[in-house]
């Protein structure tokens, strides 16, 4: 069952979907709770941009996994500028050639779920309010990292599927070294060998980045699986096929 709401962000009416386990209506018992991005991608391949979503409902329907999630749906006009802490740096400028100032609203965002969405969500639904994950997928992937370093004692298990770190590539390696992570229970990382086959420096310059922050976390100490996947591409056809890898083990 996917129930929606709306709430202001950034100003404007952003509608949240929130999955809800078969039997939640039915037993009186509370569950975890995972808050992911690109809301539109994560259920209704109908209402996904670019026609393909993860149909996480369904692998979450199909396994019985009993767990709740916070969807939030992308403003496409922004979304470079809410899943990004900082603005863009210099291995940024490395990755698409040239420079970009997109960036900076990232803190905010965060601060929007963990002050206002997280909350609501834990006084309108039976939530394990101990048990808040996070998960994302490219930039999604960086804000949720991002999210993790600020509030490790919120997100305490967190996932990111073909990591766009790149965009904030030197914040994110100053703030993992200072950041304290034990209280962070678990990790999944992930990043195709060639994310672009198309564009060889591009993937060579993304799987780069990749491999500094998964060895960053792996100096952490926390437990984590940091995979480089072959044959992973940057599209959701590629995503939701390593979706059951991503909660097989973040749930485990």
């Amino acid at each position: 069952m996917i129930e929606t709401i709306n709430l202001l962000l950034f100003g404007q009416k952003r509608k949240i979907r929130i999955y809800l386990p078969a039997d939640y209506y039915v037993m009186g018992k509370r569950y975890p709770v995972i808050y992911m991005h690109d809301g539109q991608n994560v259920f209704d391949s109908e209402e996904a941009i670019g026609g393909v979503s993860l149909e996480l409902h369904d692998y979450l329907a199909e396994n019985k996994v009993e767990l709740m999630v916070v969807a939030i749906d992308q403003n496409p006009e922004e979304r470079l500028n809410e899943y990004c802490p900082w603005r863009d740096g210099e291995f940024c400028s490395r990755v698409l050639g040239k420079r970009s100032t997109t960036g900076g609203k990232g803190k905010e965002y965060v601060e929007f779920i963990v002050n206002e969405l997280k909350p609501l969500i834990d006084e309108k639904y039976r939530t394990d309010k101990n048990e808040t994950y996070m998960a994302g997928i490219s930039l999604g992937a960086l804000i949720t990292t991002y999210a993790a370093c600020t509030y490790p004692y919120i997100f305490k298990r967190i996932a990111g599927v073909s990591s766009a770190f790149y965009r904030n590539q030197e914040e994110l390696e100053e703030m993992l070294k200072a950041a304290d992570l034990t209280e962070v229970e678990k990790i999944y990382l992930d990043c195709g060998i060639k994310e672009v086959p198309e564009e060889e420096r591009i993937s060579e310059l993304f799987l780069q980045s990749n491999k500094a922050i998964h060895e960053m976390i792996k100096q952490k100490g926390i437990k984590a699986e940091v995979k480089l996947v072959d044959g992973a591409l940057h599209n959701y056809q590629s995503f939701k096929k390593r979706i059951p890898d991503v909660f097989t083990y973040l749930l485990s």
